[in-house]
C-alpha cells in the first residue's frame, strides 16, 4: 500500500468520515465537484493511466485542485493505493479525502475482462468486478470500468459477444444493490469495433451497463465517426476517454458536436499517453482546450 499518511490519520479520517455522510443517489457522481456543475454541461477529469500514475493520493488530489480537472479515474498498481485490500477504516478515509475535496472520485479504472473462453478466467475476473464494486461504493465512487479485449480466435463470435453480454449482465445486477454504474470501455481487438459493441449492448439488459467511449482509431471505420457513435449512443454511461486534444489526428471537434447535440452531461476522462516535463502545465493546457472544444460545439449545434 503507498498511501502518504499514517495509520492514525487513517484511523481519525475514518472517525471522521463514519458519522452523517449522505447516501449516493443511484449511479450519481461521488461527491460535491460534479453536483456543482450545471445539469447539461460535460465535465473535465483524468484517468490516472500516465500523468497520475507516480502521484500519491493527497498529491494526485491537490494536483486536480490546482489545474481545475476535478474528477479522477483511479487505475489498479498506482501510487495512490486505492485497492480491494484497504480495510474498511481506510476506504472511509479515502471517502473523506473527496469529500473534503472539490475533486469527484468517478471510480475505477480496473482491467477485468468477460471474453475469455476459460470458464475458471471468466468466473475469476466477474469475481475480481464485484470486490472493485464493493471498493467503490464504500469510498464513495460511482462506477468501475471493465472492458472487452478480443474476440478469441477458434470461437465463434456471437459466442464470446453473447458470454460478454451475460457477463455484463451479472456484474451489473450485483452493481446495483451498491448504487454503481458498469462502464464497459470500447477496447480491444475487434471489440473496440462499434458494430461488435453494439451486438453486446443488443443483449445487455441491466441499466446500469453503459458504454464508456474510448475516441480509438476505429471510431472512423466505415460508415464513418457519426454513425459509429449513433450505434451506441443510447448507451452512453457517465464517463468518456480521450486522449491529448493536441496529439495526433483524431477529429475531437466532430465529437463534441455530437456530444453537444445529444446534451451530453458526463466526465470526459483524459487518459493521456504522452510524457510532458511540466504535467501541472500540461494539465492546465488540456484543460483549456476542453473548453474551447465545448464551446466551438456550442456554437456549431447552435
Amino acid at each position: 500500500m503507498s498511501f502518504n499518511w499514517s495509520r492514525r490519520d487513517f484511523l481519525i479520517r475514518g472517525v471522521q468520515a463514519g458519522a452523517g455522510l449522505a447516501a449516493l443517489s443511484q449511479f450519481g457522481a461521488c461527491s460535491n465537484g460534479a453536483q456543482n456543475q450545471a445539469p447539461t454541461d460535460m465535465k473535465f477529469g483524468l484517468v490516472t493511466y500516465q500523468w497520475g500514475k507516480d502521484w500519491d493520493l493527497p498529491t494526485l488530489i491537490a494536483n486536480c485542485e490546482k489545474t481545475q480537472v476535478l474528477g479522477l479515474e483511479l487505475r489498479t498498481n498506482h501510487a495512490h493505493g486505492v485497492e480491494p485490500t484497504l480495510s474498511q477504516a481506510e476506504r472511509q478515509a479515502v471517502k473523506q479525502r473527496f469529500m473534503d475535496s472539490p475533486v469527484t472520485c468517478l471510480g475505477y479504472g480496473s482491467n477485468q475482462e468477460y471474453h475469455s473462453p476459460d470458464q475458471q478466467e471468466l468466473r475469476k475476473n466477474i469475481k475480481g468486478t464485484f470486490e472493485l464494486i464493493k471498493l467503490c461504493h464504500d469510498i464513495g465512487a460511482s462506477g468501475v470500468k471493465v472492458k472487452p479485449n478480443t474476440l478469441p480466435d477458434g470461437v465463434p463470435h456471437e459466442q464470446t459477444i453473447a458470454q460478454i453480454a451475460t457477463s455484463l449482465n451479472e456484474v451489473g445486477k450485483y452493481a446495483q444493490d451498491y448504487g454503481q454504474e458498469i462502464r464497459v470501455e470500447v477496447h480491444g481487438r475487434l471489440t473496440q469495433q462499434l458494430p461488435n459493441m453494439k451486438a453486446i449492448f443488443d443483449q445487455v439488459v441491466e441499466p446500469n451497463v453503459k458504454v464508456c467511449w474510448n475516441c480509438n482509431n476505429q471510431d472512423l471505420m466505415e460508415p464513418g465517426l457519426e454513425a459509429n457513435f449513433n450505434m451506441v449512443k443510447g448507451d452512453f454511461g457517465d464517463t468518456v476517454h480521450v486522449r491529448e486534444f493536441n496529439e495526433g489526428d483524431y477529429p475531437y471537434q466532430e465529437l463534441f458536436n455530437l456530444f453537444v447535440g445529444m446534451d451530453y452531461s458526463g466526465w470526459i476522462l483524459l487518459e493521456a499517453r504522452t510524457e510532458p516535463e511540466d504535467r501541472i502545465a500540461a494539465l492546465i493546457e488540456q484543460r483549456k482546450l476542453f473548453e474551447e472544444l465545448v464551446a466551438n460545439a456550442k456554437q456549431n449545434v447552435g
